[in-house]
Formats: structure tokens, sequence, C-alpha cells
């Protein structure tokens, strides 16, 4: 699987994505138990995008660039009709999809509703795609030092439903915190 970044002279350069079984979604804990609106293969799609995200140098413009080709494999998706299926779940992505994040401030909570990727590009004659993640949603995705998860992006491309989804990303975050505070002590039953 390919990606296609920027370097520090804004040319692209491309960089080979290990294996789909290396590849990790970092998300902070907020992320994970925020209501997510959005279909399957949209969220399959944001976590894609976001384990292209190097949180050690975060893209300075909020941008990753995937490999058609390597979007379709990774759906699995081999038919004739694949580029107007792709085209429909980029939309439907930004017309319906977005987080809606619960936070603890002072006494009460605050709600932010995010809507994560509001701009994609692509072409019909070029493989690249462009994916810009919204400003508001880069810091629950880099510079993460504490209530963070982990997981591997393998787990969730076999997965079937939204809901699938959305309980694995939640039971990774609880069986982290499990092994943080088992190891480190801390939180006791």
């Amino acid at each position: 699987m390919m990606i296609i970044s920027e370097n520090q002279e804004n040319k692209k350069q491309v960089l080979t994505l290990n294996e789909l079984e290396k590849r990790k979604v970092v998300e902070h804990n907020s992320l994970i138990t925020s209501i997510a609106k959005m279909d399957k293969t949209p969220l399959k799609m944001f976590e894609l995008a976001v384990s292209c995200i190097n949180t050690e140098e975060p893209p300075k413009d909020n941008t990753v660039y995937l490999s058609k080709r390597d979007l379709f494999a990774f759906f699995k998706v081999s038919d004739n009709d694949k580029h107007s299926r792709f085209k429909q779940a980029v939309e439907k992505m930004q017309k319906q999809a977005f987080f809606q994040i619960k936070e603890e401030q002072g006494k009460g909570f605050k709600f932010k509703s995010i809507v994560p990727i509001p701009y994609v590009e692509w072409t019909d004659y070029h493989d690249e795609v462009k994916i810009e993640f919204h400003r508001e949603i880069m810091p629950y995705l880099i510079n993460l030092k504490k209530n963070f998860t982990q997981h591997a992006l393998s787990d969730i491309a076999e997965l079937n439903s939204k809901y699938s989804i959305i309980l694995y990303r939640w039971l990774s975050m609880q069986y982290n915190q499990y092994e943080h505070y088992s190891v480190k002590g801390g939180r006791r039953a």
C-alpha cells in the first residue's frame, strides 16, 4: 500500500506503507467514546486516513495522500463500479458524517460536533487521493501524550458494520486502560 505525502519543499513524495497488519490507528479516548454519526464505509475510510498520519511528524496542512488502488484493495473492491461507489462514499461522508464529542469541563460538559474530513480531492486519471482533516479534529489525532488508544488497522478491515467498528474501538480503549493500570498500578476494582 502506498501513501503520498509532502515534504518540506511541498513536493509530493511516495512513502511505502508497511503491510496492513503493521498499520496503527492512534486516537484520543474522547474521540473513541464520542458518538460517530457515519456508516461503515466512511468510518473505515476515516480510520484508514488516520493510520496514515505520522504522529511523530504530523502533516502541517492536515493533509494525507492515499493511492486509489490501495484504497480499493483495503476495501477489497474490484468491480467496474468501484469509482462511482468511492465517489458516493466520499459524498456521504462529507454530508452526513460527524463526531459528537463530550468532554468534562469544570462543573459540566462541553459538546463538540466535528466533521472530520471536509475536503477530499481526486481525479479520474491519477491514482492519488488527497484527504484533508478538519483542524478541530487534529488535536484528537496528533501530539497525544495521555488518554489515547492505538489499535491495528487490520483488525477493523474485516468488520461488517459500523457498530462492530465502534465496539472494537471502545473495547480496545478499555483493554489498553486495563493493561496500563495493571502494570503501573493506580486504579483498583
